[in-house]
Order: C-alpha cells, then structure tokens, then sequence
C-alpha cells in the first residue's frame, strides 16, 4: 500500500518519491568534484526528477492542511527557491546580472498568465468540455497581480529622477514596501478576511475533493522532501547554469533566455501540478496555484532583489522594454477576459497558449 492523493486509506509514500531526492543530491554532490560532460546528463535527469518528486510531495502537503492554505504551500516554497537562485546568480555574476532579476520576474508572469493557465484552460477544456471556477478569488488575484506587475516593471522606465529602466535607492525602497503590502493583503484576504473566494467548488464525481487526508506523519515527511527537492532542483539548476549560458549564446539567441530557463525550471513543480488539477475537473484550484505562484514569485522576489541592490551597490534594472510591454499588458487583457466568466473552454486556453508561443519566439527572435 502506497499513498498518493486522492487515496482514501493513505499509508506510505511511493518508494520513487522517497529515493528520487537522496539520488538528485548525490547528483549534486558530483558536481562539486568538477565532473562534467556527460555527467551533465545525469545531473539533467536528476533535476527532472527532482522537480516531479517535488510536485507529488506537495500535492500530499496540500492534500493534508486543505485549502485555500494547500494552493500556498508550494507557491511560497518555489519562489523562495526562486529568489535564492537569482540573488546567488547576481552576486555571483556582478554587474552583468542587473536585469537577471527583471527577465526572470518577467518570464515567471509571462510563463504563468499564458502558459500554465493556458495550458490548464486547454488540458481541462478538452478533458470536460467546459468548467466552472467562483470568480471573487480569482478577480481578487488578477488585480492585485496587474497592479504590482505594472509599479514593478512599467513605471521604471518613466520615472524621471534616474533616467532609464531603473528606480532611485528611495523609488527602489517605495517599491518594495508597497509589493510587500500588496501581496501581504492578498494574503491576509485568501487565508482569514474573505477564506470563502478561495475555497474550491467540488466537481461532481471527483474523488480527489473528498478523499480521506494523510496521516500527519505521513504529511510531515513529505513537508521535509518537498522542501529537500525543492532546494536541490535550484542546486543542480545553478550547475547547468554554465552550460545553458553557453547554449543561449552559442545560438545567438538574446541573454534574457536566460531568465526564462530559470523561470522555467522553478515553476515547473507548480506547473505540473497545475494541470494535474484541471485535468482532475478542479480548476479553481489550478488557477490559484497559477495566479498565487505569480503574486508571490513579484510580491517576494522584487522586496528581496532591491535590499540585495541596496546593500551591494548593485544597479537594479526592472523596466522592461516597449515589445515586452506589449506582450504583458496583452497576456493580463486577455487573461482577465478569459476568466471573467467563471466558465472557460479550449477556446480560451488555445488564445493564451498562442500569446505565450509569441512571448517565447520574440525572446529568441526578437
């Protein structure tokens, strides 16, 4: 007897979930002794198997606490990981990582608005033709995610203090502190003021909703290996950082590919899980794990990069430029038209994936 979700006399963990992590941080381990070439390999499919170990042990996290704190729980585990990994990247590549922050902050809103909702609208729509999803949480989210997307990354580049996509030490310092009002509201409102916009509405016959929850012993485990593979994914991705820098420029390809493979990388947990639930019929509980990933990935990484700015000298680049701000005003238009309805088919998925394809082909051909 083995426990995954939806089980209802859950017992023990899969044994993959279990060796997966010990066997990604052995992997970690080669890489300090300088091993490459075809160890690469190795340490690649370590990190893939890093990343799903890490969406099952979640998910069992989840299963145990309920919602709305279960769509949390790997939303703010990523994007710590996400932000250890751009701040370790930074101070590691100095004046040459001043936009690594923007282009992965960028790339993880682009990547979430069109291609994990997308991707959940169109994996979900053509599962079971049409679902539904209560609008107050999700409209809650969308606004307060278009409103530090556009302080964060738009204003910079009319500000008029210091010239250029970059805010002043006490614009910088203003930022921060309202990204972290913004988002701590947010939160305040989906876990205590208004708990009932966030809670997910039981499709019928799905077994997952109403499956027994896992043991506490069993939930606790799964907390320690969530949060083991979650850290050695972001190790074996700084590993291959060298060789995916050196892939991006031997393709001539725009050095903000960058950004997106990172974002990439970190986000693909929630990503997968993401569409385990549309394709599950539990769709709302899809979009808060897409639209919480977002909100913490800006409202956390942003405060953390500019003390990191502040304290090392380090000029913080945050505006994008005019054909990225394009594609995001478009991706939050459409996003915010798409799910205005509280009812969504593969049309809606189809239109987002689209604008994520442009996102990606303009990155590399811009």
């Amino acid at each position: 007897m083995r426990y995954s979700p939806g089980m209802k006399n859950p017992i023990l963990l899969p044994l993959w979930t279990l060796a997966t992590p010990v066997a990604a941080w052995l992997l970690f381990g080669g890489t300090l002794f300088g091993l490459g070439g075809a160890y690469l390999v190795l340490v690649a499919a370590g990190l893939i198997g890093g990343v799903l170990s890490a969406v099952h042990h979640a998910e069992v996290v989840a299963h145990r606490v309920g919602e709305p704190f279960g769509t949390l729980v790997l939303a703010v585990a990523v994007t710590v990981i996400e932000v250890a990994l751009i701040v370790s990247l930074m101070l590691a590549g100095g004046p040459e990582t001043t936009a690594l922050a923007r282009d992965t902050v960028f790339a993880a809103v682009m990547i979430i608005l069109t291609g994990m909702v997308g991707l959940c609208l169109l994996v979900g729509g053509a599962s079971h033709r049409e679902q539904s999803f209560g609008l107050h949480g999700v409209s809650a989210s969308l606004a307060t995610l278009a409103a530090i997307v556009v302080l964060t990354l738009i204003l910079p580049n009319y500000t008029t203090t210091d010239p250029g996509p970059a805010f002043a030490p006490s614009q910088l310092v203003f930022i921060a502190v309202v990204s972290l009002i913004l988002y701590g509201t947010f939160v305040f409102a989906q876990i205590v003021r208004h708990r009932d916009y966030f809670l997910p509405v039981d499709a019928a016959g799905n077994e997952e909703v109403h499956a027994a929850a896992p043991p506490a012993k069993v939930a606790a485990l799964s907390g320690f290996l969530l949060v083991a593979c979650l850290v050695v994914v972001v190790l074996l991705a700084k590993a291959l950082a060298p060789s995916i820098e050196a892939g991006v420029a031997a393709i001539g390809a725009p050095t903000a590919l960058v950004g997106v493979i990172i974002a990439a990388v970190v986000l693909f947990p929630e990503g997968l899980a993401a569409v385990r639930a549309a394709r599950a019929n539990r769709l709302q509980t899809s979009l808060y794990l897409a639209l919480c990933s977002a909100l913490a990935s800006i409202g956390l990484t942003i405060p953390t990069v500019v003390i990191v700015s502040l304290v090392t000298g380090v000029t913080l680049t945050l505006g994008i430029d005019i054909k990225s701000t394009v594609l995001l005003l478009l991706s939050l238009f459409v996003t915010a038209i798409s799910l205005g309805t509280g009812r969504t088919t593969v049309l809606q998925g189809t239109v987002l994936l689209v604008v994520f394809l442009t996102y990606l082909f303009t990155t590399i051909v811009p």
